[in-house]
């Protein structure tokens, strides 16, 4: 291949990218795929002679570009996905071509990456200490990391060294949840071996927030049974509602007791950008570490993902382990980025988000969220006003949970209809909503996250969820899911 065959294709892969973008609001959100086109996918051959760059763009534009999961729309309103920054697409393209390892070294993306951490500690109002924080694929693998570091304290704290004697030499260690708590918490509990029996869910108050005096609770009887508690997560921004945790207190629980304050902020934490939400968030930056997803709210193009710690040398003397063949003498105090997480070929991942900030700045940044979290109350302002919706929950970031309520519909009735209607808004293509549960009930969830988002797509939202539903209360008994 020369240089000219690279340089036409990719004016070509510009183009199709381009249309794709520009061409994302007239289209269907989202549709599913021909069985055809999904076998057609799902059998490819393996070639035995190589295919040539115009046939490998006819195939991402023929069978590929074809059928998206709809994140890119302003219509789309499903779980937390975001449409991604142009800046960030462009960026990922040279990324791509440099092709670095970032665990270390004395190259572009490794101090690229020490400025964008810092960068993303500045905008949430997070302390950062030089090294204290690394990009990961998500949160889910950020919260392990926190976590880890948060179980190697525990330990040193308890005079035993984890890392070399292993969870045996310990008394249970205890965690401290709510029933809305993310799941990766939990996944990354039974990886480090805590186990998620031993993740207390904690009650919440009314509102949806952990409630302080039953954690305090709780923590008292495991230290009477001979457990260990350790660690308590608070959340910046539930998946389920958007509620955000009250931070200040539960930061003085921490405190007094000796437990690791973890806050899961991967969709929630730049909401403290907004400045009419930004209250809510006092107290976070007193948490021992923090994790949150620039792939969520500001639009960087998956995966990115980042863990943030007060404490540089906790998650450093979590992970480090340097051998021969890696050492670097000229590396500086900090050393390689490997030393504080589990990966060691690292991609390159902080270009797309230094140009997702810097084409906006700040400023342009915080002008997105606001506007996102500005629609969600007035969703939630257009669904109290309906008679046949029902709105579940305060709106406090950019999520709306609520659901549809048909006149004289049982409480049976209305779980099976809100448990059926997301699919059912999904296939009519207009707009895209998830579904899940809240307090033992069906409900939809709406998430904004694209600033290009209107009021008119929020009221073809409801216009949608109101069509689709009556359309489900009108069908026959015998046409219903048994």
């Amino acid at each position: 291949m020369t240089s000219e065959d690279f340089r036409s294709a990719a004016h070509a892969a510009a183009d199709l990218v381009a249309d794709y973008l520009e061409g994302l609001p007239g289209r269907p959100v989202w549709r599913p795929m021909a069985d055809a086109d999904r076998q057609a996918l799902l059998d490819l051959p393996l070639p035995e002679a190589g295919t040539g760059l115009d046939g490998l763009l006819k195939t991402v534009a023929e069978q590929v570009m074809t059928a998206p999961m709809g994140n890119g729309n302003p219509r789309f309103f499903g779980w937390v996905n975001s449409a991604p920054q142009p800046a960030g697409v462009l960026a990922t393209l040279a990324a791509s071509a440099m092709n670095p390892s970032s665990a270390g070294g004395d190259h572009a993306d490794v101090h690229l990456e020490r400025t964008v951490v810092r960068w993303i500690a500045e905008l949430v109002g997070f302390p950062h200490p030089p090294g204290g924080g690394l990009l990961t694929s998500g949160t889910s693998m950020a919260t392990i990391v926190c976590l880890a570091a948060a179980r190697n304290r525990a330990a040193l704290r308890a005079g035993v060294d984890v890392r070399e004697d292993g969870l045996a030499a310990l008394p249970p260690l205890v965690g401290y949840v709510t029933g809305e708590t993310h799941s990766c918490v939990r996944k990354a509990a039974e990886l480090l071996g805590l186990g998620s029996r031993h993740l207390r869910t904690v009650a919440t108050d009314a509102e949806g927030r952990l409630d302080t005096a039953a954690l305090e609770r709780a923590i008292a009887d495991d230290r009477a049974a001979g457990r260990l508690p350790f660690l308590v997560v608070a959340s910046a921004g539930t998946v389920g509602t958007g509620a955000v945790d009250a931070f200040e207190p539960i930061a003085d629980l921490a405190e007094r007791e000796g437990l690791w304050l973890h806050v899961d902020g991967a969709y929630g934490a730049f909401g403290v950008l907004d400045p009419a939400i930004a209250h809510r968030y006092a107290g976070m930056d007193r948490a021992d570490s923090l994790a949150l997803d620039p792939h969520k709210w500001l639009g960087v193009p998956v995966d990115c993902g980042c863990a943030l710690v007060r404490d540089t040398e906790a998650l450093r003397g979590t992970f480090s382990l340097v051998p021969s063949y890696l050492r670097d003498e000229a590396a500086g105090s900090l050393g390689w980025f490997s030393e504080y997480g589990t990966e060691q070929t690292r991609p390159f991942r902080s270009l797309k988000v230094w140009a997702s900030i810097a084409h906006r700045g700040r400023a342009g940044v915080a002008a997105d969220i606001a506007h996102t979290t500005a629609l969600a109350r007035r969703l939630g302002e257009l669904v109290a006003a309906h008679p046949e919706l029902e709105l579940l929950a305060p709106v406090e970031t950019s999520i709306v949970a609520f659901r549809y309520r048909p006149a004289g519909a049982g409480e049976e009735d209305l779980d099976r209809l809100n448990r059926e209607l997301p699919a059912a808004v999904q296939l009519r293509g207009r707009v895209f909503v998830t579904g899940a549960v809240l307090g033992g009930r069906e409900m939809l969830r709406a998430c904004l996250l694209n600033a290009t988002t209107t009021e008119d797509d929020i009221r073809l939202l409801v216009d949608e969820v109101l069509a689709a539903g009556a359309g489900l209360t009108s069908r026959p008994d015998t046409e219903r899911p048994a």
